[in-house]
């Protein structure tokens, strides 16, 4: 039964006609509608990561584990400051949490933020839906004002995500330091909506990290690697489109057509794995419902073995494109084979689908983060 105490009904409306009928919880007004992107997360954990997470801006999520809340919520577990979620989706909201870190209960939490979620709603139905026709724009509303075919009206004029530039939203304008001082590789960390587990992976190897604007011009990026001010780059993950992410491709385009000595060794994640990619000149595709959860196996093409791994993406490199690029695949996903790393011969350049950094989910992928600092290493060595 559904937990929570207002009882105000909300409707989760997709653009093929489908509406469920729930409970709202959260910031819920009486008169909210919201319109975005519907996806699905298949973690059993880490709900509060995902709400963070900048990736999902624009998006309406769905947990497919059948109870969520069941821990709270803390200061310690969000990987962004604020919760990115368009609206939320889930079959049960737990009654009481349990966590002697919890500081806050889930609906609590969004109500703070501003975010209306539903409760009480067959997840699994909406799942199996998207599975099957892909991820479709939708509205989670608790107007009851609205009948049921202005809501499905209401999904079908909102904007799809193919084409849509996100990063602006989520990024940072002005450049600033995640870990000032710290004595190891200086990494410049191009923000194009980077998770904090991101720069905390960094920083718990030594490393200084300093947060700069996805927009920052290429040539002030080999200026600055000319004259020793870092020793790698990273280029994070983010939401959207990334063929829309035009500022950030063409200051990727401008490093990486730096002679080989002049790229600064180079790391993409997510988003940046996929910016890599247009920057070379392959293409990028929308998937039909994306890579989304904490248990998506990967192999490492040069050694055959299989990391779990954790995945937030509606966007995926063009396998055939991407060789014909020059680039050179380095993991393969393996429920469907898509790219989920590269490397560019003859540059400091890798770049991983996945996270590395989890958060939440295995850290199988970790050794990223420890091949991105032996490759700063070496080179330092050249030097």
């Amino acid at each position: 039964m559904p937990s929570n105490t207002t009882h105000r009904a909300a409707r989760l409306a997709l653009e093929d006609g489908a509406v469920f009928s729930g409970v709202a919880f959260g910031a819920t007004t009486g008169d909210t509608s919201t319109t975005a992107e519907v996806v699905f997360n298949t973690a059993m954990t880490g709900y509060q990561e995902a709400l963070t997470d900048p990736s999902y801006t624009g998006q309406i999520l769905v947990m497919t584990a059948p109870m969520i809340g069941n821990y709270g919520v803390n200061e310690g577990d969000t990987e962004s400051s604020s919760v990115k979620v368009a609206g939320f989706v889930c079959k049960e909201l737990a009654n009481q949490h349990s966590n002697f870190a919890a500081t806050d209960s889930l609906s609590g939490y969004l109500r703070k933020q501003g975010v209306l979620a539903i409760e009480g709603v067959d997840t699994r139905a909406i799942t199996r839906r998207l599975r099957t026709f892909g991820a479709m724009r939708g509205v989670l509303s608790d107007d009851a004002s609205l009948t049921d075919a202005q809501l499905v009206e209401m999904a079908t004029a909102a904007p799809s995500m193919a084409g849509m530039n996100l990063v602006d939203r989520v990024a940072v304008s002005e450049p600033s330091h995640h870990t000032a001082g710290a004595d190891g590789p200086r990494i410049l960390l191009l923000d194009c909506g980077f998770k904090q587990g991101i720069a905390e992976s960094l920083a718990s190897r030594g490393c200084n990290v300093e947060i700069i604007p996805h927009d920052t011009p290429g040539e002030v990026i080999l200026d600055r690697y000319k004259n020793q001010q870092f020793d790698g780059l990273l280029i994070s993950n983010g939401p959207g489109d990334p063929a829309a992410v035009k500022p950030t491709i063409e200051s990727i385009r401008t490093i990486l057509s730096a002679p080989p000595e002049q790229i600064p060794p180079t790391l993409g994640i997510c988003l940046g794995h996929q910016l890599i990619a247009l920057a070379i000149g392959a293409k990028t595709y929308k998937m039909k419902f994306g890579h989304r959860g904490a248990n998506q196996p990967v192999r490492v093409d040069a050694t055959g073995n299989v990391e779990i791994t954790s995945q937030n993406h509606g966007f995926a490199v063009d396998s055939d494109s991407l060789e014909q690029a020059g680039a050179i695949a380095t993991h393969t996903h393996l429920n469907d084979n898509t790219c989920s790393g590269f490397r560019l011969n003859n540059k400091p350049v890798i770049a991983v689908q996945h996270h590395p950094e989890a958060n939440p989910g295995p850290h199988d992928a970790a050794s990223v983060f420890d091949e991105f600092l032996r490759m700063i290493e070496t080179i330092e060595k050249i030097k």
